[in-house]
């Protein structure tokens, strides 16, 4: 039986199989470390975040575009 891709449903699966930390994770997404805590532990996502989580995992946009997108919306991080 195949085994099932993690989905924005279960962020904190989704992390793990991208073999990442939570703070390398959620940082391409403009999210910080107790941020995408929360989420993991249940906490609801904003919709522009899960539209953001889609496109990775679909590959629609890649690492080097987020953080470039990452970089026009918010220079500091």
């Amino acid at each position: 039986m195949a085994r099932k891709s993690p989905t924005i449903n279960d962020p904190s699966e989704l992390r793990k199989s991208a073999g990442l930390n939570q703070t390398e994770f959620w940082k391409r997404f403009g999210v910080t470390q107790s941020g995408g805590s929360r989420y993991e532990s249940g906490r609801s996502m904003p919709t522009p975040l899960k539209v953001l989580l889609q496109a990775w995992i679909d590959k629609l946009v890649d690492d080097a575009a987020m953080a470039k997108l990452l970089k026009k919306v918010a220079p500091g991080k």
